[in-house]
């Protein structure tokens, strides 16, 4: 019997996941979380064998969670089929990446290949990250630019990252130039949709 623990903030959807698993034979869900923050301690409570993680949780992003279990069976199961964010998980470890407008066989499948020790990646979203490329953005771009997001002034994103204004601003130029952008609005938005955020 694969165990499986399924993190995902909106009910509807983790319990419709835990509903369709449940129904495979040799799946059982032994756990469910809602919040990012509450799944290293559900998987030491109920030690999952694959874990199922969203991207966009409160509390704690799927791929920080992943981050923080190494050595352990993830799969990412998300809306979000953006090239970054499967860089990014790929370099925490996962062992999947599968978009939720998959069929719930393929889910299935996805879990049992995990547990067999393969790796299983949307071939679709697979192409794509190999066709985009890696971020441009270096991690202090990329920093300044999610900081960028929600402050309104260069004065204030210095203050909250401890850097000089002069310096924040080297680091907005680079990353508006890095994306193609106008501003650095537009910079967090390209960054963001392409996942590099």
């Amino acid at each position: 019997m694969i165990r499986v623990l399924i993190a995902d903030d909106q009910d509807l959807v983790r319990g419709g996941l835990a509903a369709l698993l449940g129904l495979e034979d040799g799946i059982e869900v032994v756990a469910e979380a809602g919040r990012g923050d509450e799944v290293v301690a559900a998987v030491e409570a109920h030690c999952p064998d694959v874990i199922l993680l969203d991207i966009e949780m409160p509390g704690m992003s799927g791929l920080e969670v992943a981050e923080r279990l190494p050595g352990r069976r993830v799969i990412i199961v998300t809306t979000f089929g953006r090239p970054g964010y499967l860089s990014r998980a790929m370099a925490a470890g996962v062992a999947g990446y599968v978009v939720k407008d998959a069929p719930a066989s393929e889910l299935a499948a996805a879990v049992r290949k995990v547990m067999a020790g393969e790796r299983v990646i949307d071939p679709k979203l697979a192409l794509t990250a190999l066709t985009t490329g890696p971020s441009p953005l270096t991690q202090r771009e990329a920093e300044v630019l999610r900081v960028a997001a929600g402050e309104a002034t260069v004065a204030g994103i210095a203050r909250r990252l401890f850097l000089t204004e002069g310096t924040v601003r080297n680091y907005l130029s680079s990353a508006i130039r890095k994306t193609g952008a106008r501003n650095r609005a537009e910079a967090a938005r390209t960054a963001e949709s392409r996942g590099w955020l």
